[in-house]
């Protein structure tokens, strides 16, 4: 042979061992763990959220290497879709070398069988009749037909060999569960990011980043004639749509619908818990082509289709709430209220002095379903705990399935909420959820008003007490008294008066007392975010370890006493009369007192009480055209076919090998049966063929 015949059937045999390898069972195997760990990371880790959300989840560093894997957009990386490809083309190897052979071996009687091989079989039996061996044979086939096997007699030297064959459907099991294997991948990979993957490459589109602009860019744009996606469209009340939002991990795309979609009214019921149990949009649907109008109703699990897009009911938002509030100073003796207003999805400008802060609202919710179980004590005050923790202990965000909660009797609508961000110059915000009607926690009505930094963080509460009026007045004046030195000297002076026993007058002694109360308060008072509880436990610990406690003592119950004067105080300087010394303005000034300590955590120079609101709904839809579910579809019904004829068709073989016998003997039988599985179902049918193939007639 020469050096080229060689080489050539080495590249063969290469060839060859390279198809045998990718079509094999070990190969395939692999590939299904690497698809199945991906499938996991995708399931674990959410997908195609905005950048800032990976890297405070992750960190900078982990958020790199993730991002290099492309583990943000597991389904659309190069590498699982590689690994999709690989198996469509493994699967469909397989298929092609087994499948003929399959095929073949159905229609095969395996008639070369010999007498010899067939006395080797486990399962076999002889019988001699009295007739001559083409009637026996005859006879033979007959019953086993009645016994439902497909039987041809075939004529041999010295007999005739009777072949049966019953079951053999079971083949197309294989046949058609790899079939469905690369079915169902092909609807999968149709219904994939890879066309917006395929547009990215090879047709300059690029994902938008940042605000949007008035007119999007076309290569932002993706056309009506996009065979798959899966988006979003948010559409308030009385407005319309006729684009759905495809995010990505870095931006998103403005993917245009073949038609335009005017929300007529959203439709939202209640559990008795508060909880949403059902959404409906009812929509007017108007194509662009043929300018055809219709209406439709889309609920949950209900869905609108047209022109291969359906249209599901995913949630709703808020779609620009009205709102109009009140502004209460948090800073400085000022306690003077102002209006403002506000729509959600919009910012209004506030200004405090020379600083200039933008209300960025984000959310309106017109009920609120939370736990108001009883936790600590309201008079429970923690030191160096900001805003007291165990306020968002008692009142957390709990939110989520009603059906879960729904033996919960500490779940309680508790009103309005208004979510905002405030802004400062330098682009820093601290986010603020403020309820609208006062909260009744462990016996007492307070208003709550929740804030953060961190937007993956809790929100923290400042539990502000409700006044006689049911208001924040009365709170917001002491607050203010706190910071006006005149008015704490005031405070001071009536606490002296009001310490010393009547008809006592030593000068010396109230002056003392009003120096001491009079710091008091101006520690308590303190100075930036450095005041409350945290500044006098300060204070306690420069006094000498073992008098600790009886300073803290004689301070707190100073502080109470100074307190009460400081908010009588204000109510004069206010036109006031005075506040009735009663347990329940006891109670009042004892919760104020908490509220003015964590109020330095607070963070922010103004209050904003949610006074009324013109609500605003709006619905969002899900926007999808996905070709590849029927297909996905035609393969699940492959596969359920292929399993059944796997597991539930049992292939049977039988040759009887009948030949005359020594004169006046009649015909000798031997029969064989073979199956792929040995069960008691087979073990049974020999026994009754065994029995019944040799009786006479």
């Amino acid at each position: 042979m020469s050096t080229t015949g060689i080489e050539l059937k080495t590249r063969r045999n290469g060839l060859a061992e390279a198809v045998e390898l990718v079509s094999s069972m070990r190969f395939a195997i692999s590939l299904l763990m690497i698809i199945a760990i991906a499938a996991i990371i995708g399931t674990v880790m959410q997908q195609n959220q905005p950048t800032p959300n990976y890297i405070n989840q992750f960190g900078p560093f982990w958020f790199e290497i993730f991002d290099k894997l492309g583990l943000y957009t597991v389904y659309s990386t190069w590498w699982f879709l590689l690994s999709l490809a690989i198996l469509i083309v493994s699967t469909s190897l397989c298929i092609a070398r087994n499948a003929p052979k399959m095929l073949r071996d159905m229609r095969s009687w395996r008639e070369s069988v010999r007498e010899e091989s067939l006395r080797n079989f486990h399962h076999r039996t002889e019988w001699t009749a009295p007739l001559s061996a083409v009637p026996l044979a005859s006879q033979t086939a007959q019953r086993l037909e009645n016994a439902g096997y497909k039987v041809k007699l075939v004529d041999k030297a010295g007999g005739v060999l009777v072949a049966a064959k019953k079951g053999a459907g079971n083949k197309f099991g294989y046949i058609f569960a790899h079939t469905a294997i690369i079915v169902i991948l092909l609807g999968g990979l149709l219904d994939s990011d890879l066309t917006i993957r395929f547009q990215q490459w090879f047709m300059g589109k690029t994902p938008l980043a940042g605000a949007f602009p008035e007119n999007i860019p076309a290569k932002n744009r993706l056309g009506v004639g996009n065979p798959s996606f899966r988006g979003n469209t948010m559409i308030p009340e009385g407005q319309s749509s006729a684009t759905a939002i495809l995010v990505q991990n870095d931006g998103v795309f403005v993917q245009e619908l073949p038609f335009t979609i005017h929300l007529k009214k959203f439709i939202i019921d209640f559990y008795s818990t508060g909880m949403p149990k059902l959404f409906a949009s009812e929509v007017t649907i108007r194509d662009h082509e043929t300018g055809k109008t219709f209406d439709g109703t889309i609920k949950v699990n209900q869905p609108l289709i047209y022109r291969g897009v359906a249209l599901y009911q995913s949630s709703f938002e808020d779609g620009g709430s009205k709102l109009k509030l009140t502004g209460w100073p948090m800073t400085g003796s000022a306690d003077r209220s102002f209006p403002v207003a506000g729509e959600v999805g919009g910012a209004s400008e506030y200004k405090h002095g020379k600083d200039v802060y933008a209300i960025e609202w984000s959310g309106f919710r017109p009920f609120n379903v939370e736990n108001v179980k009883a936790g600590e004590d309201v008079n429970a005050v923690k030191k160096g705990k900001s805003l007291n923790e165990e306020l968002s202990a008692t009142l957390s965000q709990h939110t989520g399935s009603a059906a879960k909660n729904a033996n919960n009797k500490d779940l309680k609508n508790v009103g309005p909420s208004v979510q905002y961000k405030l802004r400062d110059k330098s682009g820093q915000a601290r986010e603020f959820l403020n309820y609208m009607q006062p909260v009744e926690l462990e016996g007492a009505q307070v208003y709550l008003a929740g804030v953060r930094t961190d937007p993956s963080a809790p929100f923290s509460f400042l539990r502000i007490p409700a006044d006689d009026k049911h208001g924040v007045g009365e709170w917001m004046r002491l607050r203010a008294a706190l910071a006006d030195p005149a008015l704490r000297e005031e405070a001071a002076r009536r606490y002296a008066e009001r310490a010393l026993p009547p008809g006592q007058k030593d000068a010396a002694l109230a002056a003392q007392l009003r120096e001491s109360s009079a710091k008091t308060l101006a520690i308590f008072a303190g100075s930036g975010d450095n005041g409350g509880y945290v500044a006098v436990s300060r204070f306690l610990e420069r006094i000498p370890q073992g008098e600790q406690e009886k300073a803290a003592n004689v301070f707190m119950k100073m502080l109470n006493g100074a307190m009460w004067e400081l908010w009588q105080a204000a109510r004069a300087q206010a036109g006031e009369p005075a506040a009735e010394p009663t347990e329940a303005h006891g109670r009042f000034l004892q919760l104020a007192t908490n509220a003015l300590s964590d109020s330095f955590f607070y963070g922010a120079p103004v209050y904003l009480a949610l006074d009324d609101f013109t609500e605003v709904k709006a619905s969002v839809l899900q926007a999808t055209r996905s070709p590849g579910k029927k297909v996905v579809y035609l393969g699940c019904l492959l596969l359920v076919l292929g399993i059944f004829a796997m597991f539930y068709i049992r292939e049977r073989r039988i040759w009887v090998w009948v030949k005359n016998g020594d004169e006046g003997q009649g015909a000798h039988a031997l029969m064989a049966m073979s199956t792929q599985r040995k069960t008691l179902d087979f073990e049974r049918e020999f026994d009754e063929l065994k029995t019944k193939l040799p009786q006479s007639a």
